[in-house]
């Protein structure tokens, strides 16, 4: 029995490991959203959060830096989409497919060129350690509880700081009124006096830069430090459904991040939980591996099919999302 719960809470252990990324690109997408821009570039966003991030931090040895240097490079990535849509009026949905190619062809151009010169920075082992150990003291070690809930590195406890933070800001704060009014309803905002466009570069560049959070997480967590090619691994589409599954919530995308980041965890812990509970999961190994890659997807197109099926229902999703604001118009 002890072993069975084991392997129930390593494989919750995992989900929550694997959820992390997508609840930071779900809250900075939000951040976007709420303030009126459509961003489709969450992929690319965070391809260059990692490679920066990544680079950083394996040269100096400095999760402070890692951090540090994904956040700029989200914010980056961000600055340029901003530009793009509010300044020169360019599509939303175009714009922010350009960035996800523009992040994920900057990534793998930098490491591959990198790796091939074997100049790509190897990780110390007192790096490596300090960035993928952690947990809270004396938490950590209360039995199944502490494993379950205190065991993580920083960037975890951090990720769910930063989206109640976020939720905070938003439906709390007259900050977060004044860019809701600008995702709500640009003119009206602007007739009463907030600068829509401002409102608009600041959200979009922090929620980006919280997106390069994500990336990096990926690349030095989940990934050990080591170059990957494909880092992301589609993670920043799935964060747009998240934004959609949560309903505009960063508070609701904590655990939405989670449900998914347990769908991801399914292949890698599935064998260990057949093993546990042989009389109810051993079927599960004949399911071919390819399905379990493939079923964070299949569930991320059912949201969106099902959301696409409600419109008449109330939800977060502000009225001038997607819309460029043109103030002559007026």
């Amino acid at each position: 029995m002890n072993n069975a719960i084991m392997q129930i809470i390593f494989t919750f252990g995992e989900a929550i490991r694997r959820g992390t990324p997508l609840l930071l690109g779900t809250t900075g997408e939000i951040l976007n959203e709420k303030s009126g821009s459509l961003n489709l570039g969450v992929e690319g966003t965070m391809a260059v959060g990692a490679i920066t991030g990544a680079l950083l931090g394996l040269a100096t040895s400095s999760m402070f830096l890692a951090l540090l240097g994904a956040f700029v490079g989200g914010m980056f990535c961000g600055l340029i989409y901003a530009f793009l849509t509010i300044t020169l009026k360019a599509n939303q949905n175009v714009t922010g497919l350009a960035i996800t190619i523009f992040g994920s062809g900057l990534c793998l151009f930098l490491g591959e060129t990198l790796k091939s010169t074997n100049k790509f920075p190897a990780y110390t082992t007192e790096f490596f350690n300090a960035m993928t150990s952690g947990g809270i003291p004396l938490l950590k070690d209360i039995p199944y509880i502490g494993t379950l809930l205190f065991s993580y590195n920083a960037l975890v406890y951090i990720a769910i700081v930063i989206a109640l933070i976020v939720w905070f800001y938003i439906t709390k704060t007259k900050s977060g009124l004044r860019m809701r009014a600008a995702g709500e309803n640009p003119a009206a905002a602007d007739s009463v006096g907030i600068n829509v466009d401002a409102e608009r570069y600041k959200n979009i560049i922090i929620g980006s830069g919280i997106m390069g959070l994500g990336g990096v997480y990926m690349a030095l967590f989940i990934n050990n430090g080591l170059w990957n090619t494909d880092w992301i691994s589609g993670y920043g589409w799935i964060a747009v459904a998240l934004v959609i599954f949560a309903n505009w919530s960063s508070a609701r995308a904590i655990w939405g991040s989670y449900f998914f980041g347990l769908l991801l965890a399914l292949k890698s812990r599935m064998p260990s939980l057949a093993s546990a509970f042989p009389s109810i999961l051993s079927w599960t190994t004949e399911i071919p591996t390819e399905l379990f890659d493939a079923l964070p997807f299949i569930v991320t197109i059912l949201v969106l099919a099902i959301s696409s099926m409600k419109k008449n229902k109330k939800t977060g999703s502000p009225a001038g999302l997607g819309l460029n604001y043109f103030r002559e118009e007026r």
